[in-house]
């Protein structure tokens, strides 16, 4: 689905830039995002400010007594509906050089109202990872049932350890939204999962449409299952 933006949010991105003759400009370091330097406690902002469309961000992979999360390459989403292509970016950069967004675009069939099922997605996983790790997980029920519940986190945690994240596509109403999101809108939009703490019950999340200025955020499991219904993710 369509990641529904604010305005100004997303600005204009400059392509190229002119060099004088005989100069050269070295390309700019990938921030990298250190999540031991923050707690995992839900509404923990990891990374924030970085709102230029296609702008880069490291994490590096990491663990604890009690937590995981992966090593990604974030990408903030190109266009206001490609949240689903730079979802599926995020979720393949943990285990292959990541493609470009336009070319997971086409794969996807993102169109200008966005993905349209995160099936696609999971099809788009499987295809350019080979095999059949991912599959669809249909969460119908709103609230979801203890057994959808049970299931995610399941999911989550063994997806996490064997270092696959997930995609989730999510409805976020006024009242139920992620750190940042326009609290007068229902947004319609994916975004990866990469890491878990235990004890906390909280999720990490790489969010490509850098909502409020927010890109890497800690929210809590709860929350999360209530986010995905009544669409689903590809674990």
């Amino acid at each position: 689905m369509r990641a529904r933006l604010v305005p100004g949010v997303i600005a204009a991105l400059t392509v190229g830039a002119l060099l004088l003759p005989g100069t050269a400009q070295a390309a700019p370091a990938i921030p990298v995002v250190d999540v031991r330097a923050h707690d995992s406690t839900a509404g923990t902002a990891l990374a924030s400010g970085y709102n230029e469309p296609g702008t880069e961000l490291r994490v590096d992979a990491g663990r604890t007594s009690a937590a995981r999360w992966l090593e990604i390459d974030y990408q903030v989403q190109q266009t206001g509906y490609w949240c689903g292509p730079a979802a599926t970016r995020i979720a393949l950069s943990a285990r292959t050089a990541a493609p470009s967004q336009g070319e997971l675009a086409a794969q996807l069939g993102t169109t200008e109202a966005g993905t349209d099922h995160i099936g696609q997605v999971t099809a788009v996983l499987n295809a350019r990872l080979g095999g059949g790790w991912y599959e669809t997980k249909e969460m119908p029920n709103d609230p979801p049932t203890q057994a959808q519940r049970d299931l995610l986190w399941h999911d989550i945690v063994f997806d996490i350890d064997r270092n696959y994240p997930l995609v989730a596509n999510i409805v976020a109403p006024p009242g139920n939204q992620p750190p940042g999101y326009p609290p007068d809108q229902t947004i319609y939009h994916y975004f990866t999962v990469f890491g878990y703490d235990a004890v906390d019950r909280t999720v990490l999340i790489a969010d490509p449409a850098s909502f409020g200025g927010n890109q890497i955020y800690w929210i809590s499991f709860d929350q999360l299952a209530t986010l995905i219904p009544p669409k689903g993710y590809s674990a």
